[in-house]
């Protein structure tokens, strides 16, 4: 995983603000696993959870688990366990993703519409404001509410939608030049799904998604 956390003021206990460095990746990815957990105990109503629950769901140890949060406040209560609601806040604010961040999604295929017309991103704050491919078949077709746009349309959407964030749902043959073009219109930030290796400038952060690897990770556990 590739996490990038600026500098920013954190909530060290209520209405105590303090500096922090940024965010060691160990750090970042752990408080994510954390952040997906809390986020789906909440939909189902879950208003208490312990450090254990926490380790059960995300297989990071529960000693771990006490550590990285205790560095940003005193969050839970012994025996009780953390707040829900308090900790997802908490540490969407310690990760920088409070409020609305606008995605582009690129490829209108089947993946492209599982991803548009789920809450995959919009339980974080993430929300889909625009849909792109370069089939002439698809554009003008609906995916929930939104428009299928051509990628040529992309840079006036990207300055219009002020997005930084894209989604590339694409061939990996088509995603080197479409990251590129989006580089040139501004994107900081490309959630790839194919298994191209993009090449982009230093200032462009590139996360790439692969079941595959995902699988050989836990096929690793489960077999030591």
């Amino acid at each position: 995983m590739s996490y990038t956390v600026g500098r920013g003021t954190e909530l060290a206990q209520p209405g105590v603000e303090r500096p922090v460095e940024r965010l060691s990746l160990g750090v970042a990815a752990r408080l994510s696993r954390y952040l997906q957990v809390l986020t789906q105990a909440r939909k189902i109503g879950k208003e208490t959870i312990s450090s254990q629950e926490l380790a059960d769901y995300t297989h990071v140890n529960s000693t771990q688990i006490r550590r990285d949060l205790s560095g940003f406040g005193k969050f839970g209560k012994r025996g009780v366990g953390y707040n829900v609601e308090s900790l997802v806040t908490q540490i969407r604010k310690i990760l920088r993703t409070s409020g609305q961040h606008n995605i582009a999604l690129f490829g209108a295929g089947h993946l492209g519409t599982a991803i548009a017309t789920s809450d995959i991103f919009a339980d974080h704050g993430f929300r889909v404001v625009a849909v792109f491919d370069s089939d002439e078949s698809k554009v003008g077709a609906q995916i929930g509410p939104l428009p299928v746009r051509h990628n040529s349309e992309m840079s006036k959407v990207i300055d219009e939608e002020d997005i930084v964030v894209a989604v590339l749902a694409v061939p990996s043959a088509a995603a080197q030049e479409l990251s590129d073009d989006l580089v040139e219109a501004g994107v900081k930030i490309i959630f790839n799904y194919s298994d191209a290796l993009l090449h982009v400038p230093p200032e462009v952060t590139v996360h790439t998604s692969s079941p595959a690897v995902d699988l050989l990770y836990a096929l690793y556990f489960y077999l030591t």
